[in-house]
């Protein structure tokens, strides 16, 4: 899997934004992507050296939606998210700095 793949795209969020000061940072990840594969993307896209890697499924949420004869039922797309560690000292200034 090439590096483009593994990560999608950083998961900014107000609880993510915090954990950046004790050097951890969130990402959506692909859902076939593993940890191993992750620290490799993460370490060779940021060039930071990274300690672990912990990982979350979360399942694609439900929906309703109405329109004017009936109801209609829909789900999102699962998602992957990965929360990285890295060694103390180093930071992705582009994340820490985003929100």
């Amino acid at each position: 899997m090439d590096i483009h793949d593994v990560i999608i795209e950083p998961w900014i969020s107000e609880k993510s934004h915090m954990a950046t000061t004790y050097g951890k940072y969130t990402f959506v990840v692909s859902i076939k992507a593993n940890k191993v594969q992750i620290k490799e993307a993460v370490e060779k896209f940021f060039g930071v050296k990274v300690i672990s890697v912990n990982t979350i499924n979360m399942r694609g949420r439900t929906g309703t939606s109405w329109t004017k004869m009936r109801r209609i039922r829909g789900k999102g797309p699962r998602r992957k998210k990965a929360i990285v560690t890295l060694k103390e000292g180093q930071s992705i200034p582009e994340l820490s700095e985003s929100v």
